[in-house]
């Protein structure tokens, strides 16, 4: 999501009462945008002003007054599960550029950004992986003060074959546990070969990469198979690796709610369908085990 116009600018504060609801959204949403886009962040969408002006202030009414300012998630996890979901879509490079300064702005680092990113070369594909990260390049050379220097993880294939996929299996575990084992199981009698690359690569080679911890990887995935609008079944099973690594059912929905901005409401809807399952689930679970 692009920033848009100040008040004072091409679009301006809707007509309306000393602290009604609607300036009220507006001057909350104002406030955030420029905390997340920096001293130039009223100046961004001004172009709009001669053809959309309500999307601009709608924008952030909406996007930030509503959505951003909302509890749940810290403005470092919104400005990550963006980047994820952005990279994922593949579609908004200049919203996912915006983002990625975002998250600079407000002091998440580097190499958080870089992890998220390849992290999303599991759920995205590889060419998606490199687009954002050329992305993110073009973003880390704009700024020539960022101390940021490529970290390189221990699995970078000095492992043995058979260390790899334990550190695999260990990481599958502790991650999406029966229900990821359940998806590397229904893939034995007709394709294992990549029921063993969901183990060595997905979880021994990106998973165990230390730059970026469990959670904030779930959450990053939630995000991005929300916004992908295909993957209901991984989606269901990385709710429950969320809640696994520690995550809360308030962070999932309200990672689930943001994706309305950024992949649409169809795409938040069938999200918040497949948490209900994963809730109802876990509860169930829960009676049982009384």
């Amino acid at each position: 999501m692009t920033a848009v116009a100040a008040p004072s600018l091409s679009v301006s504060s809707p007509a309306s009462t000393p602290a009604s609801p609607s300036t009220d959204r507006f001057s909350r949403g104002h406030a955030l945008l420029c905390e997340i886009a920096g001293p130039g962040g009223s100046d961004i969408l001004n172009g709009l002003g001669d053809i959309a002006p309500d999307l601009a202030r709608l924008t952030v009414e909406f996007g930030y007054g509503d959505v951003y300012a909302r509890p749940g998630l810290t403005l470092a996890q919104r400005q990550l599960i963006n980047v994820a979901a952005l990279t994922a879509l593949g579609t908004a490079a200049p919203q996912l550029r915006f983002h990625i300064d975002g998250a600079l702005n407000i002091g998440v680092e580097p190499a958080r950004i870089v992890e998220t990113v390849l992290h999303m070369a599991v759920y995205a594909g590889i060419p998606a992986a490199l687009n954002g990260m050329a992305v993110a390049k073009a973003a880390f050379a704009a700024r020539p003060e960022l101390d940021f220097t490529p970290a390189r993880s221990d699995t970078d294939g000095t492992r043995t074959l058979g260390e790899r996929h334990e550190r695999g299996l260990d990481a599958l575990a502790r991650v999406d546990g029966e229900a990821g084992e359940r998806v590397v199981a229904s893939l034995a009698d007709i394709a294992p070969v990549l029921a063993d690359y969901i183990v060595d690569f997905a979880f021994a080679d990106v998973y165990s990469r230390p730059a970026l911890d469990l959670k904030t990887r779930e959450l990053a995935t939630v995000a991005a198979c929300t916004a992908l609008g295909t993957a209901a079944p991984q989606l269901r099973v990385h709710l429950h690796g969320l809640l696994n690594v520690g995550g809360t059912r308030e962070e999932a929905i309200e990672t689930i709610v943001q994706m309305a901005v950024y992949a649409g409401f169809p795409a938040a809807l069938n999200g918040i369908a497949a948490a209900r399952e994963v809730f109802a689930e876990r509860d169930a679970a829960g009676r049982a085990g009384e």
